[in-house]
C-alpha cells in the first residue's frame, strides 16, 4: 500500500485537475453545456434543492423510490404515447399524488429547463446525508466535487456515481451548484438513490476522511499515479474532482493522499469533468468487483 502524500507545502505540477487541458492525462475541462433556463451557476439556498423535477425518468424515480414526498405532477396533453408516461400515471396514483393535465404551453411556462419531456413535478427538497456517517461506512466510496458550477455536469456525475455503486456524494455549501431542475433531469433519477451531503469545504472534509482511515484521491493531469493502476481503489476512499476550467483548488489537492491521472492517447489533452468522473467511478467499481 502506498504511503499517504505529505500534507502542506506546494503541490507538484500545475494546480488544475479537471480544468485546463494538460497533455498526458488531464481529468476534465469543458463545461457540459447544459441548455435551458436553469443556468444558475452556484447555489442560492441553504439546502440541496431537488424540489423541482422535470423529465420523465426524474419524475418516475421520485414517485417510485419513496424517499420523499412528491406533491404535484403536471403532464402535457398531446404527447406521443409512451410506456413511461403511463408508468408515471400509475406510480402517481399509487402514491396518492395528483396529476394535472395541462397544455404544452402551460407546462413549458412552469418548466425551468427547455425540454421537460412533457412532465414537471414539485416535491419536498432532498434530504441531506450526514457526512460522518458516509465516512464511517467501511465500504465508503464517495465522490467529492470541488466547486463544480454547471448543473448538467453535476447531474451527469450523480448518474455515473450511482451507476458505479458509489455510497455518497459531497458538495460544498457555497460556490458550487446544488440540485437544480437541470441537474435533477440530467441525473435521471439518481438523486433519489445516492446520498448527498453538503460540507463547509472540501479540504476540511478530506482532512477528516484521512484521519478516519479513508483514502482521498484527486484527479489531475499531472497526477502521481495512473488511474487504471490505482493501488487503493478497493479501499474506503473519496474521489475528488475539480471545477470546470480551474480544476482542483490548491488546498484541496494538498489534502489528497494520492493524485491520479487519466492517460490521454489522442490529440485532445483533457476530458470534461463528467466524463472524467464516469471513468474514475467505474474504475473503482471494476477494482471492487
Amino acid at each position: 500500500m502506498p504511503p499517504r502524500r505529505p500534507r502542506g507545502g506546494s503541490s507538484r505540477g500545475r494546480p488544475s485537475a479537471h480544468g485546463r487541458g494538460q497533455r498526458g492525462g488531464a481529468a476534465g475541462a469543458s463545461r457540459s453545456g447544459s441548455s435551458g433556463r436553469d443556468r444558475a451557476s452556484t447555489s442560492t439556498g441553504p439546502g440541496l434543492g431537488g424540489d423541482r423535477l422535470e423529465g420523465r425518468r426524474a419524475v418516475l424515480e421520485a414517485l417510485t423510490a419513496g424517499r420523499r414526498r412528491v406533491r404535484q405532477v403536471w403532464m402535457a396533453t398531446e404527447r406521443d404515447p409512451a410506456p413511461i408516461l403511463e408508468a408515471i400515471r400509475v406510480a402517481a396514483a399509487r402514491a396518492g399524488v395528483a396529476v394535472s393535465v395541462v397544455t404544452p404551453e402551460d407546462l413549458d411556462a412552469r418548466a425551468k429547463t427547455d425540454a421537460p419531456q412533457g412532465v414537471v413535478a414539485r416535491a419536498d427538497p432532498l434530504p441531506e446525508a450526514d457526512v460522518d456517517q458516509l465516512l464511517a461506512d467501511p465500504k465508503a466510496f464517495l465522490v467529492a466535487l470541488d466547486g463544480v458550477t454547471d448543473p448538467g455536469n453535476l447531474g451527469a456525475v450523480l448518474r455515473s456515481a450511482d451507476g458505479a455503486g458509489a455510497t455518497g456524494l459531497l458538495l460544498p455549501k457555497r460556490r458550487a451548484v446544488h440540485v437544480t431542475a437541470t441537474a435533477a433531469k440530467a441525473a435521471a433519477g439518481a438523486i433519489e438513490h445516492l446520498p448527498i451531503a453538503l460540507v463547509s469545504g472540501i479540504p476540511a472534509v478530506l482532512e477528516r476522511a484521512s484521519r478516519g482511515g479513508v483514502w482521498t484521491v484527486g484527479l489531475d493531469g499531472d497526477g502521481d499515479v495512473d488511474l487504471f493502476k490505482l493501488p487503493v481503489a478497493d479501499r474506503p476512499l473519496v474521489l475528488v474532482l475539480g471545477a470546470e476550467g480551474s480544476g482542483l483548488a490548491r488546498l484541496t489537492r494538498e489534502r489528497c493522499d494520492l493524485v491520479a491521472r487519466i492517460p490521454m492517447k489522442g490529440g485532445v489533452d483533457s476530458l470534461n469533468v463528467a466524463a472524467a468522473a464516469a471513468l474514475a467511478c467505474y474504475e473503482v467499481a471494476r477494482a471492487r468487483a
